[in-house]
């Protein structure tokens, strides 16, 4: 069973004499404690040695990544593979599987290997004996110092000063095409002022300068390579009827030299734009991705470096480019700025007026977290970038729509959006009962119960009819019959007292009355009221009744 162990001086293979001491590895250490039992374990089979500290980070670096050395490539194919029974023990699993998949071995890597070679390392000077020790310390303070170097170095891709600086540049080469296209159109106006209403492109207006010259020349000029037909044509028309003014060959040298200024500035800005776009993709891919290198440029030259960006909080990132009116608005009590430089992104752009805002605050928030990725991160891709872009997209279409949804909380935490449906209690004015016409009268539909009072009443009418009296009056009769059965007993009345009767019933009015409240009784039960005539036919008829 063969050892790989390495060691600043290069790689030392040894080969284990007992293989049943890797099981008992909890008094291996008692073994090593002195180099008589450290030979007794292990043997040196061969060693390794790194030509020059550079070879010996390379070694060092391809180790930690997982991959192969040439030194060690050559190591194993001279000496390992040859025994290819024999089982490789290595510290790094990563280096292990690196090493069974080039070359087939079996290679073993656990709890126990590590403790194996922490035994040997205790004892690594005597085992090596080979090796001067002086040599040996000297090889691993170098190495120490190259490998801290090579980490902390930065990549040249990372240097962010060179974004800084051409952001800057494409800034004032944007200030410096205004003006000359400004001039350009100025001058060239006096002599053909009709060109600038034409072609309001700034590019082509300067090509078609270049190419016509005077406006005599505009017929004779072929502008087809760099116009439409439908412009070429207007270009022609308004040149053969031109009212400016007429300038010198001279002044169209200047001015054709002055344009070629244009062209060349125009072209070293479209170049500079991609470097600048390809500097920001190795740089900072997913803020990048996120709002755009000019945007992305920008906020990393006002913080001053990305690191510096980074630190930044996303409220921060959000007003960049706004620190005079956010002191101002704080020094006259008024309400803070909501966006500064990312105003100008996509995103924020594509809003409406009351959702710049809100999508400003999104986007500063997702732009802080794509940048400490950036800065912090060790995986150069712009996946997180890409995947907050399209939620952000998501986002505002919603906001667009007006469809207001929750972003966070659980299933049972959403937001209702019902329908709000007001209750009126105001009662409207008929308008069908406002009509001055006569309406017809027509009869009453009357209720069983009414019907049956109205019977009722047919039967006493009858019963007044027949001669019959109410029941009132036929208590009244049977007390009258039981008083003359008393005056039978004893004395007859006489005529005299019952024609006075008659008189005081006539004069106090009380069988009318009588009649009239059994009417009434009646009336109520039935619930039916009688008109007056029928009123006055049926006292008619008591009074008849009581004559006789």
């Amino acid at each position: 069973m063969l050892i790989l162990f390495e060691t600043p001086g290069g790689y030392a293979i040894f080969k284990l004499l007992d293989e049943s001491k890797l099981s008992q590895i909890d008094d291996l250490y008692q073994e090593f404690n002195t180099p008589e039992g450290a030979s007794s374990v292990v043997k040196l089979k061969n060693f390794v040695k790194f030509e020059d500290t550079t070879q010996a980070l390379a070694a060092t670096t391809a180790a930690i990544e997982g991959k192969i050395s040439k030194p060690l490539k050559k190591a194993l194919k001279k000496y390992v593979s040859k025994e290819v029974q024999e089982q490789l023990l290595v510290g790094d699993a990563k280096l292990g599987s690196a090493i069974r998949e080039k070359f087939d071995l079996q290679c073993v890597s656990n709890s126990n290997v590590q403790e194996l070679l922490r035994c040997i390392r205790s004892q690594m000077d005597n085992l090596l004996a080979g090796l001067p020790k002086k040599e040996m310390t000297a090889m691993a303070l170098g190495l120490a110092h190259s490998l801290s170097r090579y980490k902390l170095k930065f990549s040249p891709d990372k240097i962010d000063t060179m974004i800084v600086q051409a952001q800057c540049l494409l800034d004032d080469l944007d200030k410096e095409l205004n003006n000359y296209i400004m001039r350009c159109r100025e001058w060239y106006g006096w002599h053909f002022p009709e060109l600038g209403k034409i072609i309001t492109d700034n590019t082509l207006f300067v090509k078609v300068v270049k190419l016509i010259g005077t406006r005599d020349h505009a017929s004779n000029t072929d502008l087809s390579d760099i116009l439409p037909e439908d412009l070429e044509e207007k270009v022609k028309e308004a040149a053969e009827i031109s009212m400016g003014t007429e300038i010198s060959d001279d002044d169209i040298v200047n001015i054709q030299n002055l344009c070629d200024e244009i062209i060349s500035i125009n072209d070293y800005r479209t170049h500079l734009t991609d470097y600048l776009k390809a500097r920001m993709m190795a740089m900072a891919p997913n803020l990048t991705v996120l709002i755009g290198e000019h945007i992305g440029a920008r906020l990393i030259a006002h913080a001053g470096s990305l690191m510096n960006l980074a630190k930044h909080p996303a409220s921060t990132v959000q007003i960049f480019g706004a620190e005079k009116a956010l002191f101002r608005a704080l020094k006259t009590k008024k309400d803070t700025p909501k966006y500064g430089l990312i105003y100008h992104a996509q995103l924020v752009g594509q809003c409406s007026t009351k959702n710049k805002g809100k999508m400003s605050r999104m986007l500063a928030a997702k732009a802080a977290l794509a940048t400490r990725v950036d800065a912090f991160g060790e995986d150069v891709s712009f996946d997180l970038g890409a995947k907050h872009k399209v939620r952000l997209e998501n986002r505002l279409r919603l906001l667009e729509e007006g469809n207001l949804r929750r972003i966070s909380g659980t299933g049972k935490a959403k937001a209702k959006f019902e329908k709000y449906h007001s209750k009126s209690d105001v009662f409207h004015y008929p308008v069908d009962q406002d009509n001055t016409i006569e309406k017809k009268s027509f009869k009453r539909e009357h209720s069983p119960e009414e019907e049956q009072g109205a019977a009722k009443k047919i039967k006493l009418e009858d019963g007044v009819n027949n001669g019959t009296t109410p029941k009132k009056e036929k208590k009244s009769e049977t007390n009258v019959e039981e008083d003359g059965a008393d005056d039978v007993d004893g004395v007859a009345p006489t005529s005299e007292k019952k024609k006075k009767k008659k008189k005081k019933r006539s004069q106090s009015g009380g069988e009318a009355a009588e009649a009239d409240q059994t009417i009434a009784e009646v009336d109520t039960s039935a619930h039916v009221e009688t008109p007056k005539s029928e009123k006055k036919k049926k006292k008619k008829r008591q009074s008849q009744v009581e004559e006789e």
